[in-house]
């Protein structure tokens, strides 16, 4: 049987990148899918592959900053579906400028994504939880929520913040049979990494950072993200798990 079969599973930031791969492995495993992004054309082309491939998947342009979206999504998939399984606080936000060079707008936008939207989920999500007896949360935060990363204070700070709301979240809520984890990546090919990887010096810099000297892909995060929301984890909370090839062994 599939991993998530009879699963309803929200995935944030669906449109591209890491949360679009997670997305689409959730529905090969057999999850109805609620796809949601702030580019909405992104995100119903997500939908619509999913669909194409016979799986099940709605998507949605979302705001995870907004409390008011979180509302209309998760009231919209209670009322399609009658539950909520996995949530997977996908959508992020990067901001490579020092500390002393971040503008309080540039902070507020990074906090208000990465950390707001991830609270928000949460927020109105267990609740759906606790009332179908159970669910699994998978935050995605970064390796910079494990070590302190140089030239990007809010980012690093906003990753930490989501490891430790992860790890809160988990001990409250472990005995409504919900679990909460983090996945930390490190060094991924994404659309939004695609300019530093494309610098060969930045390239270098990377791999000789990485314990397995390449860069990861995507799918490889997906497919941790789909092992801490599936029964496969069903004894595992308030971890984080590094998928980055090392960066954190050394």
């Amino acid at each position: 049987m599939n991993r998530l079969e009879h699963k309803v599973a929200i995935v944030t930031g669906a449109g591209s990148g890491m949360g679009r791969e997670e997305a689409l492995l959730f529905a090969r495993e057999g999850a109805t899918v609620v796809a949601t992004d702030i580019n909405e054309a992104a995100v119903q082309a997500v939908a619509k592959e999913i669909e194409a491939a016979g799986g099940q998947a709605l998507a949605f342009a979302h705001n995870v900053a907004s409390e008011e979206d979180w509302v209309s999504i998760v009231d919209k998939t209670v009322k399609q579906f009658g539950r909520i399984d996995v949530l997977v606080n996908n959508a992020g936000v990067s901001l490579a400028v020092g500390l002393l060079d971040t503008t309080i707008d540039q902070w507020n936008k990074v906090m208000g994504i990465n950390v707001t939207g991830t609270f928000l989920g949460m927020k109105h999500v267990v609740p759906v939880m606790i009332e179908n007896k159970g669910g699994s949360v998978v935050n995605i935060s970064s390796i910079a929520g494990l070590t302190g990363g140089s030239g990007a204070g809010a980012y690093t700070a906003s990753k930490g913040a989501v490891r430790l709301l992860t790890k809160a979240a988990a001990v409250d809520y472990g005995k409504f049979n919900i679990r909460v984890n983090s996945v930390h990546p490190g060094f991924i090919e994404t659309p939004m990494s695609s300019d530093l990887i494309k610098n060969e010096q930045m390239l270098q810099w990377f791999l000789s950072q990485t314990a397995l000297p390449r860069v990861g892909e995507a799918s490889e995060v997906a497919a941790a993200v789909l092992f801490l929301a599936s029964d496969d984890s069903s004894y595992v909370t308030g971890i984080e798990l590094p998928v980055d090839g090392g960066v954190t062994a050394k």
